[in-house]
């Protein structure tokens, strides 16, 4: 049987407390506040600091609640939002990251994951606090027993420790909700120490001296275990900024990197294409990409052409193709499951669309007429991960799709307050074969993919599959056929469903329009003939419906996926912004 490598189980907070005293002025964390200066003001946080604040907020958050009860965290990105956290897990109170209330586009998730973690106390900060309270005013649920603003507190407090089991519950992390509502994953403190070792050992990093720099933002799980969880686990330096910042002016990104002799980062696929797309020549003058031992690239489909794009822009400024790293992982197996190697070039390769419709893996030429371009990510580390029939959890052999299911000591402990969810995606067997893989437990990812040559290929989620004529279509092959069919359509913007018309499913495509063609130019008939044709051409199934909708109205997740199950929702509704073109 596989024996997995033993992992560093210890609770965050009592690293912290060994970096507080042996490395007291060594610098933690660096929040970059953009808000008042455009070229950012550098705020700085050190090991004792950091360490004597956490415990400060512990002492405050047990003058309100008990151990076990959960506490929300409804702050902007800032160094408090971490004081936050790591004060919930030496008081053994349940964090729930989340954001605040002022955030464009997330109130009804707000509302939904409030009302689903029931939290006694709010931690905010003084500036978010008057949002905080229109949040309550305005919706009918109970206030919190206490609302805590995390940067008056007093300093003074002391804390002293208590008793943490790895297998304590440290907080929840809600799922971006692509397929279904958002739902509490339930995470040890083990679960975030061993993912962050998994993490590290990828990146092989260098404790006290890699510097992660990141803008993701905290209440994802791909921005909280490696902006907040990896810096703690080896005492290595942060810097962080807001998601925001990133958005208005992406250069920054690169300008925070640039100052480090070796970093890492990472983000989805769409930051990258907005780097490369983005970023003027002169804006690029003085960067310095040659410290980055690692662009991670995941969260959703990775391109290849988004992968070439962004080396052509960035090569000549050290940018290195190996270090751009190519992920997968989710929430259920705390965040990082598998991805290639930092040392290695990403892996590209073409295969035959209609085997891979049929669930089997066969390599054509990527000129080829019915070619799907996918990349690979790599292998696990210090886990385990296994390619299974969904219908009867039987072991499929290399070169065969199926779900992807994980084991190892970061699969989480399920869902908050949902048992029977619990049962039906933890605790599996596999049954059959299982080879040199131990029967269980596994967590099932509702994701499909394939072991091919020695490494794992994602193909797309199960519940996203499009079924028409009896036949399985991906449909992010069908959206990208999409948005490369016409000028009119915004690359990288749509969404392909199937819906149910009383006789038989019908494919509907959504995307948004190119706002860099003038809508008087737009022809609505010739963007729907492309499409269709490029479809048909390339899939042989016809697209029953083209929606064209205006910039920013594809529905998408806090971590900025397509939410298919929403847009269907939406067009089905009749609630999709659709342009409509005068005369």
């Amino acid at each position: 049987m596989t024996i997995l490598k033993d992992l560093d189980r210890t609770p965050l907070v009592q690293r912290l407390a060994r970096w507080a005293q042996q490395y007291p002025d060594d610098r933690a964390y660096t929040y970059m506040d953009y808000s008042e200066d455009v070229d950012g003001v550098a705020v700085d946080m050190t090991w004792a600091e950091l360490d004597r604040r956490a415990r400060a907020l512990a002492a405050t958050l047990r003058q309100h609640t008990d151990a076990g009860q959960r506490a929300a965290i409804l702050a902007p990105q800032t160094l408090d939002y971490i004081v936050g956290f790591l004060g919930c897990m030496y008081a053994r109170v349940i964090a729930v990251p989340l954001f605040s209330p002022d955030l464009p586009g997330h109130a009804d998730r707000l509302l939904a994951v409030y009302t689903d973690s029931e939290p006694e106390v709010i931690l905010t900060i003084t500036s978010a606090l008057p949002h905080v309270e229109t949040f309550f005013n305005s919706n009918p649920v109970p206030r919190p027993k206490q609302i805590i603003t995390v940067d008056t507190i007093d300093t003074s407090l002391t804390w002293e420790d208590e008793s943490i089991s790895p297998d304590d519950l440290a907080y929840l992390q809600y799922t971006s909700g692509s397929t279904r509502a958002p739902a509490g994953v339930m995470l040890t403190h083990g679960n975030l120490a061993a993912n962050t070792e998994q993490c590290w050992g990828v990146f092989d990093g260098i404790p006290r001296v890699s510097t992660g720099v990141n803008w993701l933002p905290l209440f994802h799980d791909m921005g909280l275990v490696t902006a907040v969880g990896l810096p703690i686990a080896y005492a290595s330096p942060a810097v962080l900024m807001d998601p925001v910042a990133f958005i208005m002016r992406p250069i920054r990104w690169l300008e925070l990197l640039s100052k480090q002799g070796h970093a890492f980062t990472c983000a989805p696929n769409f930051a990258y294409e907005y780097l490369a797309t983005k970023v003027t020549e002169e804006e690029k003058a003085g960067l310095d990409l040659s410290g980055v031992q690692v662009f991670m690239n995941g969260a959703e489909t990775i391109r290849e052409e988004s992968l070439d794009r962004y080396l052509e822009a960035y090569r000549p400024y050290g940018l290195r193709p190996e270090v751009q790293v190519p992920a997968y992982g989710l929430a259920e197996a705390t965040v990082y499951v598998a991805s290639s190697s930092r040392y290695e070039l990403p892996t590209v390769r073409a295969f035959d669309r209609d085997a891979l419709n049929r669930g089997v893996l066969e390599p054509c030429a990527k000129d080829a007429e019915r070619a799907t371009v996918l990349v690979g990510c790599g292998q696990p580390y210090g886990q385990l991960v296994a390619i299974v029939d969904p219908e009867t959890g039987v072991r499929r052999e290399d070169g065969h799709v199926g779900e992807i299911w994980i084991h190892g000591p970061n699969v989480t402990a399920g869902y908050w307050n949902r048992p029977e969810e619990t049962a039906a995606v933890f605790g599996q067997q596999i049954t059959g074969n299982v080879g040199d893989f131990p029967e269980g437990p596994w967590v099932r990812s509702g994701d499909l993919g394939v072991w091919y040559e020695g490494e794992l290929w994602i193909t797309g989620r199960i519940k996203d599959l499009v079924i028409v004529d009896g036949r399985n279509h991906y449909p992010q092959d069908i959206e990208y056929t999409a948005f490369h069919a016409h000028e009119g359509v915004r690359r990288g913007y749509a969404a392909a469903f199937s819906v149910d018309d009383g006789e038989t499913e019908r494919l509907v495509v959504v995307a948004e329009r190119n706002r860099r063609v003038p809508i008087k130019r737009l022809d609505l008939g010739a963007v729907t003939d492309a499409v269709r044709g490029a479809v048909q051409q390339h899939h042989d199934v016809r697209v029953h419906e083209l929606v064209l909708i205006e910039p920013g109205g594809l529905p998408r997740t806090s971590s900025g996926k397509v939410s298919h199950t929403a847009c269907r929702k939406a067009y089905l509704e009749g609630a999709l912004p659709v342009t409509v073109l005068e005369g």
